[in-house]
């Protein structure tokens, strides 16, 4: 199944709303706000700062904060997360609320940040104990865009020589031993995820799972 066309942005937009209210409505004990992430060198907390950082920036500013991490994207990252995370989880997810509905993104494809849309509140959620029901139309894209990208993440040559088969959705990719199961599971997996592989299964789990540190 191929992704339909359009913009993205309404689709992130809308994953972002769904994140505000997720957040808004599990509250503010400071316990929650300091769970480690998927991303484990970062906090709930500090996911969502980066999630920030990222709607705050345009191509211009990317370039000035890049240069001034001398290159290496980590620093860069990092410096992100520390200038968008407020000491207090109120006023983060303040100017979250504030930045909901900004199309201003890094240089790249825009459904790199239809991506983030994604991944980003399920390595949030997750560790909390939420689910979320995405839209199909969003998870196709994501693994469609994923499926042949090797920037950053290396989600490509992750899952080369693998077969992929959604099991809620009618989305496949790939030759090689199978893994299937859930397209949000699949979509986490090929970008590193290691708790979704729990999630799948099939002879190619195995190598999946030796690519993920």
């Amino acid at each position: 199944m191929a992704g339909a066309g359009g913009s993205p942005w309404p689709l992130i937009h809308g994953e972002r709303r769904a994140l505000l209210g997720d957040l808004e409505a599990a509250g503010s004990d400071p316990e929650l706000w300091r769970t480690r992430s998927l991303c484990t060198e970062w906090s709930v907390h500090q996911v969502l700062g980066h999630m920030l950082s990222t709607a705050m920036m345009t191509p211009t500013r990317f370039l000035r904060e890049f240069a001034s991490a001398r290159f290496k994207f980590n620093d860069f990252s990092a410096a992100g997360v520390a200038a968008h995370t407020a000491d207090d989880p109120a006023q983060t997810l303040a100017a979250f609320r504030a930045a909901l509905d900004r199309t201003s993104a890094p240089p790249g494809p825009v459904e790199a940040m239809l991506g983030e849309a994604v991944v980003h509140p399920e390595d949030i959620r997750r560790p909390l104990g939420l689910r979320r029901a995405y839209p199909e139309e969003a998870l196709v894209r994501v693994a469609d865009f994923f499926k042949g990208s090797n920037l950053l993440i290396g989600a490509k040559n992750r899952i080369a020589g693998v077969r992929l088969t959604a099991a809620d959705a009618s989305w496949t990719h790939g030759d090689g031993p199978e893994a299937s199961g859930p397209l949000l599971s699949l979509i986490m997996v090929m970008t590193g995820r290691k708790p979704h592989l729990d999630d799948l299964t099939g002879e190619g789990v195995a190598l999946l799972r030796g690519r993920i540190g």
